[in-house]
């Protein structure tokens, strides 16, 4: 039987909580994969991942469930992985109903802009469909789907350390502001008078504007 998971219990307030674990980088990411070679193909022989590691089980360890699967990681040059589940049956995961597919994706960083057009070159070359290169001012990217229906996206970063720093800055301001406005909102929309989604408080991509997202 599949462990149940509870709600976590609540400290009392004049409990003092431990300070937070340095989070040092992402270890990975997984998702699931229709065939695990296809994907192997796709990440190892185009995208140049190393296939570093494989776990294979009938029974899921966090949960106990039976669910045969056979569990594989690709490495990144910071020591990271991107992983993926085959569960034997040629299904990928479906896509989410209220999500629009450009949304969710995973974004992998490249040294320049020339390696972003030559790995857009390479892609293309094995028929995979590219777009961009867009430009998002501190960085450019190109955007494209994995054999599993996942999104991915190359990205050249173009801003230093500097301009990162300066743009931090102003981050919890602008996003304090949605968060105001937003809480106005679902008041307006509880009574009948808000729009359908709420627009943020300023267009950072102006020139962007009637194209469709990317």
């Amino acid at each position: 039987m599949a462990a149940q998971m509870t709600a976590p219990t609540l400290r009392p307030a004049t409990t003092p909580l431990p300070a937070p674990a340095a989070v040092q980088q992402l270890h990975h990411y997984a998702y699931r994969a229709k065939d695990a070679e296809e994907t192997r193909h796709f990440y190892e022989d185009i995208l140049g991942l190393p296939l570093y590691h494989i776990i294979q089980s009938d029974y899921v360890p966090s949960t106990g469930e039976y669910c045969p699967y056979t569990h594989f990681f690709f490495r990144l040059q910071d020591g990271s992985f991107i992983a993926f589940f085959d569960l034997g049956n040629d299904e990928a995961a479906l896509p989410s109903p209220n999500t629009p597919l450009w949304v969710n994706h995973i974004s992998f960083r490249v040294d320049t802009v020339a390696d972003l057009e030559a790995m857009k070159a390479r892609l293309e070359a094995d028929g995979v469909e590219v777009l961009g290169v867009t430009d998002h001012h501190i960085f450019k990217s190109i955007y494209f789907f994995d054999p599993n229906g996942v999104r991915l996206e190359l990205t050249a970063q173009l801003a230093d350390e500097f301009h990162m720093q300066e743009e931090s800055k102003t981050a919890h301001a602008r996003l304090a502001e949605w968060t105001a406005r937003k809480q106005q909102w679902r008041k307006d929309k509880a009574a009948g008078q808000a729009a359908e989604a709420l627009k943020p408080q300023q267009n950072d991509r102006p020139e962007f504007g009637g194209k469709p997202a990317v």
